[in-house]
């Protein structure tokens, strides 16, 4: 069942709002997280913590940039009405997990199998 256009400018809403709430953690990771501390070069202990941290704060983004991606495919499928639909089986995907991940490109049923099979390699 194809979604509404109701339906359809809820879940922009929501991807929208969760890709500005990303650019906004980006801005302030370059604002704050790229500088050191003049303080924490006097001790070898402090920089080593910051330092940390900031690579820590850079592997986030990281992860949050391959979110944004898939945000940015959500929201063009909407703009192409096929928004919703499984990218594996192409069978609907449901409502809840629409609410729950609205950027997600695979029915449950196809993320399950993802996972096994990911699980397997990995074990290998």
């Amino acid at each position: 069942m194809a979604l509404t256009k109701a339906q359809n400018e809820k879940f922009r809403a929501m991807l929208l709002e969760r890709r500005n709430a990303l650019i906004s953690q980006a801005q302030r990771t370059l604002e704050s997280d790229m500088v050191l501390s003049p303080d924490d070069r006097f001790d070898e202990v402090d920089q080593a913590s910051s330092e940390y941290m900031q690579a820590f704060s850079f592997r986030l983004r990281g992860r949050e940039k391959f979110l944004m991606e898939k945000i940015d495919l959500a929201l063009r499928k909407i703009d192409q009405n096929t928004y919703g639909t499984c990218e594996e089986c192409e069978e609907p995907i449901s409502l809840k997990r629409l609410q729950a991940r609205p950027e997600t490109p695979l029915c449950i049923q196809c993320k399950e199998a993802q996972e096994k099979e990911e699980a397997v390699y990995a074990e290998e």
